[in-house]
């Protein structure tokens, strides 16, 4: 798979620019040392006007470089943490309706189409306003609204795996019925899972920024949604300080989208192979 993957055009250009990204996210605390929120110079300076601050300062004199470098740790975090949470709530949730069927299937199933009735943006809008902005009730809130699509996806893997000849080999071997379900039949339902998780990762990306441009983002910590929603104020004097963080989205969105694509181009040709 791997190597499919290096001999997909678009796998590998998704790596090229989520590379970077992910790098400067990592290297923050050392690239940009300090508080990115602190006012270090003149307000409103122009990008490329000061070696010191390259991409210019805030209309509180704040470095937009140093916020940019922070913003992206903080978002790739929240993002990351709730694409997990969703992708490990929705398997758990796929893999017990599909394998044991019956009425808990029933169950759980009426119970994601509840959660798929409201839009997801609209429930994560509504868990953060209840809850109250931080860091751990946007991961809370955009894994409550992420995690129905991989339970589908699973579900229906698990659907056409149950009565394979291998699970009643087991069965009669005597393992306990979640044992086969989570040991030896998920493994082999996780491929189009790994293909939705890209999915999921820029979803999680645009909600968590979307959050944090409505001001219910963590307020202690500096995002590029917040940095939108900062700049718009002095968009027509200093549009930068909304397009360079906007852009950066648009980037890291579009890297993860192609990485997915990557990988389903592999799994394709997997299967073809197989």
């Amino acid at each position: 798979m791997w190597r499919r993957f290096r001999h997909s055009g678009s796998g590998v250009a998704g790596v090229v620019l989520l590379a970077p990204i992910v790098l400067a996210a990592l290297l923050a605390p050392w690239l940009s040392p300090g508080d990115p929120q602190a006012m270090v110079g003149p307000a409103l300076l122009p990008p490329f006007q000061d070696a010191a601050y390259p991409l210019g300062t805030d209309r509180l004199g704040r470095d937009v470089l140093a916020a940019l470098l922070h913003g992206a740790s903080a978002s790739l975090i929240v993002a990351g943490a709730a694409a997990i949470g969703a992708l490990f709530l929705g398997t758990v949730v796929g893999t017990i309706a599909g394998f044991v069927g019956g009425r808990t299937d029933e169950a759980l199933m009426r119970l994601t189409e509840t959660f798929q009735a409201v839009p997801g943006f609209i429930l994560a809008l509504a868990l953060v306003s209840v809850i109250g902005p931080s860091l751990g009730s946007v991961v809370l809130a955009i894994t409550l609204s992420s995690w129905t699509g991989p339970a589908r996806v699973v579900r229906s893997e698990i659907l056409s795996l149950r009565s394979r000849d291998f699970v009643d080999a087991y069965r009669v071997l005597g393992m306990r019925p979640m044992e086969i379900a989570f040991r030896e039949v998920l493994p082999n339902a996780l491929p189009p899972v790994v293909t939705l998780a890209a999915v999921v990762v820029a979803a999680a990306i645009l909600v968590e920024a979307a959050l944090s441009f409505l001001g219910l983002g963590d307020p202690n910590r500096i995002t590029w949604g917040r940095m939108i929603a900062e700049g718009r104020s002095v968009l027509r004097t200093a549009p930068c300080l909304s397009l360079v963080p906007g852009v950066a989205i648009i980037l890291t969105v579009l890297a993860v989208n192609l990485i997915g694509e990557g990988i389903n181009e592999a799994l394709a040709g997997k299967r073809a192979a197989a």
